[in-house]
């Protein structure tokens, strides 16, 4: 991680005037002098941040909030510390991760309308099945309802799994399809290259700098020579010197400039862009609340169904009469009423 502390002592990025940088070439007044100053401001991967405790206290974006647009400035160390992640990368992969939770969700829910096509299915089987089918009498009766029964479960439960699949499965597969990745990439694409324009602005500010140390460290070592009269230098080699770092120090500032408004570029789409990941991410969460909440009302439909479909079974047993039924039966498979009497001799 690069790391140096800026020259520039003017506010950083947030400071409301870097909403309205000057134009290439001009030259800030406050900076019109060069001069030795207290540090108050460090340079983090070619971003200027204050340095803790100096200048007033930033406020956020959006108090209270937890806003995207306040919390991913800086880059952030992998687990393992070795390299450096973007904060907007780290919103990236937000929503990247995001949609693959989304499509995992669809993936179980599909799972979920495996299982209850194949309950439907063996229970329309198992309605169908002979067993017990010569039961007979009132007990009969609730035996055959009981079959029905499970007949009309199974279709309940394949009316759930196709309205499971039309309004859970699909509008978690279908929201934001492919095109999604490549607008992400717009995102990451666009932020990257402001932040590689930034990197050469304070690669310029950089070697300005220098050329400004190296202009004035000549100027002075001309002066003391001629001073000292160790050289044959004249007053104009002092002119030419003096006036080569004047520009030096202008060089200096223009590069400044340049640094400052593609940093406040940057950082306005930062702020741009972030509050609209955040609202996709908003969608999304409301998107899937919304169909999961129909899954919920969905089986709570489905047991209020299967419930009716048990209350007649519920009713048939209630009425199960061992005298009645052994009435019926007596009544249909009697062979005789009259009953055996003593023999006579």
């Amino acid at each position: 991680m690069m790391m140096a502390a800026s020259f520039d002592t003017e506010e950083s990025f947030d400071d409301p005037s870097c909403l309205a940088p000057q134009p290439p070439g001009s030259i800030s007044p406050a900076r019109r002098h060069i001069k030795e100053v207290k540090e108050t401001k460090i340079t983090i991967n070619c971003v200027t941040f204050p340095l803790p405790g100096e200048g007033t206290e930033q406020q956020l974006l959006k108090p209270d909030d937890w806003s995207y647009c306040d919390y991913f400035w800086t880059d952030r160390k992998d687990p393992q510390g070795a390299t450096s992640v973007a904060g907007f990368e780290v919103l990236l992969q937000k929503q990247l991760k995001g949609k693959q939770m989304q499509k995992e969700m669809a993936e179980f829910i599909h799972e979920r309308i495996k299982i209850e096509e194949e309950y439907a299915k063996n229970l329309s089987k198992l309605s169908q099945s002979p067993l017990a089918l010569q039961e007979e009498g009132t007990l009969g009766e609730a035996w055959t309802q009981l079959k029905k029964s499970l007949h009309d479960e199974a279709e309940v439960h394949l009316k759930f799994s196709n309205k499971l699949h039309t309004e859970v499965e699909k509008p978690l597969l279908t929201f934001r399809g492919d095109n999604f990745k490549k607008d992400l990439k717009k995102y990451d694409h666009h932020i990257a290259d402001l932040r590689k324009q930034l990197a050469s602005r304070y690669t310029g500010v950089e070697k300005a700098r220098k050329a400004l140390a190296d202009r004035q460290k000549d100027l002075e070592v001309k002066t003391q020579q001629l001073e000292t009269k160790l050289s044959n230098k004249t007053e104009e080699d002092i002119k030419k010197a003096r006036r080569k770092s004047t520009q030096a120090g202008d060089d200096l500032m223009r590069c400044v400039d340049l640094y400052n408004q593609t940093q406040c570029k940057w950082f306005e789409e930062m702020v741009t862009t972030s509050m609209e990941l955040e609202k996709l991410e908003v969608e999304r969460i409301e998107w899937i609340q919304q169909h999961l909440r129909q899954y919920t009302t969905l089986r709570h439909e489905t047991d209020m169904f299967n419930q009716s479909m048990v209350e007649p079974v519920d009713q048939l047993l209630q009425n199960v009469d061992p005298s009645k039924d052994r009435a019926l039966w007596v009544k249909e498979n009697k062979s005789g009423e009259v009953r055996p009497v003593d023999m006579d001799l």
